[in-house]
């Protein structure tokens, strides 16, 4: 859709929101970009700065490290703005441009860049690069983080341009008080020019004087205004956001940790940042399904439901329940969603009908909730098979192993547990299962997926729900 169509044929261009990080200074960039959004587009913008707050001498807190503190305020303002609606983020600092990458790479909302504003003027003014003097507030002072930080050698590399800063020894007068402001900028300037600066690059408060140094003939560059034209014309569009998984845990809290396993096990990655976002909520108050199915117990709907809220809320982009009966409750709460709940029945349905084609009959190993619920049997008979479920003997077996005293969910994954779930597996393979369902993801912690496990003179396929889950997992999200 055009943006005409968007917006409708005619009218105007849609008000712009800018967060305006703020500090002392910021006031004339607000009244900058005022006046040139107004001569652009017939009215004025809208500007968010933070809400006040608190300094750390008010609020009790200890001193904190200054560089920590500073990135910490700075990326609360961001986050402030992006829950505010803003459009765009105005950082108008030099010393905040060393580590604006790192605030980036947690908000969707774009940051306008104050380096990448100089970065085409200065270019526009110099084609085949040149000498620039660079002269803020922090210059003034013994602690130039602009220069320790080296952001303008970042975009301005020794190949074509030469950085020039003023001498140390303006920095000694600077402790005058109080300042001559003029005299001390001119003389900056003049520091400057007689080491071959072309341009003068003035921001932060002192740009304020941009005009007066120009008056003077020194060549100044006025870093907000600059910033402020470049801010008005910038395209503007939200950042892609990282993808996210949201996990319902604790049903149960085991296999939930054998799920997060499963995700990283099957994720192609050489180091920590390429591996996946997942959200974890670990909510083992969620009531037990399989008691609600069978006797009636409290339902766990609106559990589960308030748990995807919150997963939701958190910026996930898809719900992994790693859990086979709580997906009986899934098409209840699907529905209220804004993202999707990634079937785990349906991808292991998928995966038997993709690889396994040539069978007829799949065995199920599941809770008796499950069995009951008939979600298994809803996925995988559409697809072509024969479920065949344990007998009663059986069933109770396969309940031990999850429930028994010396079940999975008591924290047991060998001995009684694995004897009683080999017995239903081989009762299944005898009676001509050639694929079976680990429907429980308790189960996966006893007895391994495998393609070709031995059982009652025969092989069969073992397929584990939660790692077919995880793979799709990890395949939506890279």
């Amino acid at each position: 859709m055009s943006d005409d169509l968007e917006q409708g044929v005619g009218s105007p261009p849609k008000k712009r929101c800018y967060g305006l990080v703020d500090r002392p200074g910021a006031g004339r960039l607000l009244n900058f970009l005022d006046q040139i959004l107004t001569l652009r587009s017939g009215e004025s913008p809208d500007i968010l700065l933070p809400w006040p707050r608190a300094s750390e001498a008010e609020s009790g807190r200890p001193e904190t490290d200054f560089p920590a503190a500073r990135k910490i305020r700075v990326f609360d303002a961001v986050r402030e703005f992006e829950a505010r609606g803003a459009d765009a983020i105005l950082l108008p600092y030099f010393s905040c441009q060393a580590f604006i990458e790192e605030i980036e790479a947690e908000t969707v909302v774009p940051i306008v860049g104050l380096m990448d504003a100089l970065s085409a003027e200065l270019r526009r003014r110099h084609p085949a690069g040149g000498r620039i003097g660079v002269f803020c507030e922090d210059s003034l002072s013994d602690g130039d983080s602009v220069r320790e930080s080296r952001v303008f050698e970042r975009h301005f590399p020794e190949e074509t341009w030469t950085l020039l800063y003023p001498a140390r020894g303006i920095a000694d007068g600077a402790k005058e008080i109080p300042i001559d402001w003029s005299g001390r900028l001119a003389a900056a300037c003049r520091d400057l020019m007689a080491r071959g600066a072309q341009s003068i690059v003035v921001g932060e408060a002192l740009a304020a004087h941009a005009e007066d140094l120009r008056a003077q003939g020194f060549p100044v560059v006025d870093a907000l205004r600059v910033y402020a034209e470049y801010a008005a014309a910038a395209p503007l569009a939200k950042r892609p956001k990282p993808f996210r998984i949201g996990i319902v845990g604790g049903v149960g809290p085991a296999a939930t940790v054998d799920f997060l396993d499963k995700i990283v096990r099957n994720t192609p990655a050489s180091r920590d940042q390429e591996h996946l976002k997942v959200i974890v909520e670990q909510n083992p108050q969620i009531p037990d399904r399989t008691a609600h199915l069978l006797h009636g117990e409290t339902d766990p709907t609106i559990a589960l439901y308030a748990t995807c809220k919150r997963l939701e809320a958190a910026g996930a982009d898809v719900i992994a329940i790693p859990c086979n009966t709580a997906h009986a409750f899934v098409g209840r709460i699907q529905p209220f969603l804004s993202i999707p709940v990634v079937n785990m029945l349906r991808e292991t349905a998928e995966c038997i009908r993709r690889d396994h084609g040539g069978c007829t009959k799949v065995g199920l190993l599941a809770t008796s909730g499950t069995i009951a619920s008939r979600v298994y049997h809803d996925a995988i008979v559409p697809a072509g098979f024969e479920v065949l479920v344990p007998d009663a003997e059986n069933q109770q077996r396969v309940m031990n192993a999850i429930y028994g005293p010396r079940g999975v969910k008591a924290g047991f994954t060998a001995g009684e547990c694995a004897e009683d779930l080999l017995r239903a597996l081989a009762s299944l393979a005898w009676r001509g299962a050639e694929v079976i369902v680990l429907g429980c993801t308790e189960l996966p912690l006893v007895l391994a997926q495998n393609e070709a496990f031995p059982v009652a003179g025969k092989t069969v396929a073992i397929l584990d729900p939660t790692d077919i889950l995880a793979r799709k997992c990890v395949r939506l999200g890279r």
